[in-house]
């Protein structure tokens, strides 16, 4: 599957009708910890370990990968 991109109102339409999501932060250590904005429930996989935690991520959803 290749990834798409996704715009924030797309995210909430998802939301919305119920449909399940994985959230994906992969902030670096230090640019999470220094932000007050965090997702409840999001796994947090730092951008270069995400190889590391492939099998981590659940495979049967969508996945929103994101960071700031």
């Amino acid at each position: 599957m290749q990834p798409t991109k996704v715009t924030i109102d797309d995210i909430k339409g998802r939301l919305d009708r119920g449909e399940p999501l994985v959230f994906v932060d992969t902030r670096n250590p230090t640019a999470w910890s220094e932000s007050d904005v965090k997702l409840p429930g999001a796994m947090r996989v730092p951008a270069d370990q995400v190889q590391q935690h492939l099998r981590q991520i659940p495979q049967n959803c969508p996945v929103v990968v994101y960071c700031s």
